[in-house]
């Protein structure tokens, strides 16, 4: 009797290829023909999530629930989570769910056993604004190529940044926080400060003043708390539970939620620090850590290319360090084709097609799929909250089938806990008391202050010492002035002693006047002689 021939279905060949062997995670049942098949699952392999991903979808379409979900199996399996909580209602990872009716039925359609369950949590917050552990960078591990993209500046602008950097660690200013970096900028524009940069190039105060107005209104979105110390040490990311469960890190973002570029640029730093510090690993059973990249269009938009290029050999070669990135958005559009290309597991919700850019954006999210039995361009507008349609690796690094899915539902509680179980879960943690103080030691501010400080005081005593070089000269040279004058007055008073006899003097002295005088007394002597001694001659 002959083997019997019947066709696979289409259902079933795509069921085919998520029947793996190894630890993987159960993301729900397929859909078919319009129908739900629990008894066909589609899920992913533990090892191939840090081939990276993407989760992507319209607003309101299940893309923080599909986070949770996944966030939840992997720290089941012993994987580290770090979570990005934009709207705040990513917190309830941490409680158990509550059972209701819609629970229930997910539960029955996907063929989930589901269980109230919480989760090991960290809470953290950006610079403390807000709930959470701090998590502050320093601007030199922040780097000139981020800060200018979160600066909004452009390339000149970012190489002159570059520049600045350069200098400042060839002379040991370490640049801590915001007030570090103004003080050298605003030093190298200086008098004192152009010199410095002339064998490298210089600073042009066109560009140090850009930079300078960008860091203030930088610092008036409240900025400067998330730069200082003590710098986060993002290895905390990848611990594990007493129990052996991952630990799930979420970052409260809700208080910073109007300054999208930040929080975006920042979450990058925290991805680069890890490639940095992680040894390599190469490929293994389970990752060291899954990072999901909420709003990740915000991180590439108005890219520079230095940018990209960054983030592009980031992406490329954490994989080889155990982490795994999902990048979550709307449009796959949105990320760009070299980082695309690198994201090996997709998890695509529905988009709308309302306006002619939909469209647009919905043809070419089909383009990026592989081939599929489905008609995705109108299969993707169809799609219910909490359906997706999935493409991962397989364990062989294969892409599997397209496969419409109905997800299962979280088992954490689906919305924030309560402020107050928030506070104590952040307060209790044993890293609060490592890194809730700020600290301010000296930096670069302090020692270009000191420095300027010295240099005036002694600006100040250089001054002081010529003023009273100064009044000393002057006095020698009245000293002198007045020795000159009062030799010139006895000059003046030996020749008035010395003077020309006056005409009553010339005449009295003349030799006349004294024969003339001594005629005229010798008779008067004999008159008078006469007179006195009866001697007087008679009259004839």
């Amino acid at each position: 009797m002959s083997e019997s021939t019947d066709p696979v279905s289409p259902a079933d060949q795509i069921a085919a290829g998520y029947a793996f062997t190894g630890p993987a995670l159960d993301l729900g049942a397929l859909l078919w023909d319009g129908t739900c098949l629990p008894d066909r699952q589609i899920r992913i392999p533990l090892a191939m999530l840090n081939r990276h991903g993407l989760v992507a979808g319209a607003t309101g379409t299940g893309k923080t629930k599909t986070l949770q979900l996944i966030a939840e199996q992997l720290s089941a399996a012993g994987v580290p989570v770090f979570l990005a909580d934009i709207k705040g209602d990513v917190s309830g990872i941490s409680a158990p769910g509550v059972p209701n009716d819609r629970i229930r039925e997910r539960a029955g359609e996907v063929a989930q056993e589901w269980s109230a369950t919480g989760y090991p949590a960290e809470f953290y917050s950006l610079g403390g604004i807000g709930a959470g552990i701090p998590l502050r960078a320093t601007v030199t591990s922040f780097g000139p190529v981020l800060l200018s993209k979160v600066l909004q500046l452009n390339q000149t602008q970012e190489q002159s940044l570059g520049l600045i950097f350069h200098y400042a660690d060839s002379k040991g200013l370490e640049l801590i926080d915001l007030k570090d970096l103004r003080a050298v900028v605003a030093f190298l524009v200086s008098d004192q400060g152009k010199a410095e940069l002339k064998g490298i190039g210089g600073l042009s105060t066109v560009t140090a003043g850009v930079i300078l107005r960008s860091l203030t209104a930088f610092e008036q979105q409240g900025a400067a708390d998330f730069f200082g110390e003590p710098e986060f040490d993002t290895s905390e990311f990848l611990r594990t539970a007493p129990d052996g469960r991952g630990i799930v890190s979420v970052l409260e973002l809700p208080a910073v939620q109007d300054k999208p570029q930040l929080f975006s640029t920042f979450l990058m730093w925290l991805l680069a620090d890890l490639y940095m510090d992680l040894p390599e690993v190469g490929d293994v059973e389970r990752p060291k850590l899954v990072f999901f990249f909420d709003e990740a269009h915000l991180l590439f938009h108005d890219a520079s290319k230095a940018f990209l290029e960054s983030i592009t050999q980031t992406v490329r070669l954490i994989r080889s360090k155990g982490i795994g990135v999902f990048f979550v958005t709307q449009t796959p559009k949105d990320v760009p084709a070299d980082v695309l290309a690198q994201l090996g597991n997709r998890v695509q919700h529905a988009l709308r097609a309302f306006t002619p850019d939909d469209a647009k954006a919905l043809r070419a999210t089909v383009q990026t799929f592989p081939h599929s039995a489905y008609d995705l361009e109108e299969l993707l507008t169809q799609l219910g909250t909490g359906e997706a349609v999935i493409t991962v690796l397989s364990e062989k690094g294969a892409p599997t089938p397209v496969a419409a899915t109905r997800l299962r539902a979280p088992q954490s509680l689906m919305g924030p806990v309560d402020a107050a179980a928030l506070n104590r879960a952040v307060t209790s943690s044993p890293l609060y008391a490592r890194y809730a103080q700020p600290v301010d030691r000296e930096s670069a501010y302090e020692k270009i202050s000191a420095e300027q400080a010295a240099a005036e005081a002694e600006a100040e005593r250089a001054a002081s010492a010529e003023e009273a070089e100064k009044e000393r000269r002057q006095a020698e040279k009245e000293g002198r002035q007045a020795e000159k004058e009062g030799r010139q007055a006895e000059k003046e008073g030996r020749g008035a002693t010395r003077a020309e006899p006056s005409l009553a003097q010339q005449v009295v002295g003349s030799g006349l006047f004294r024969s003339l005088a001594r005629s005229v007394g010798t008779q008067l002597g004999r008159e008078i002689s006469r007179s006195l001694f009866g001697t007087a001659r008679r009259r004839r």
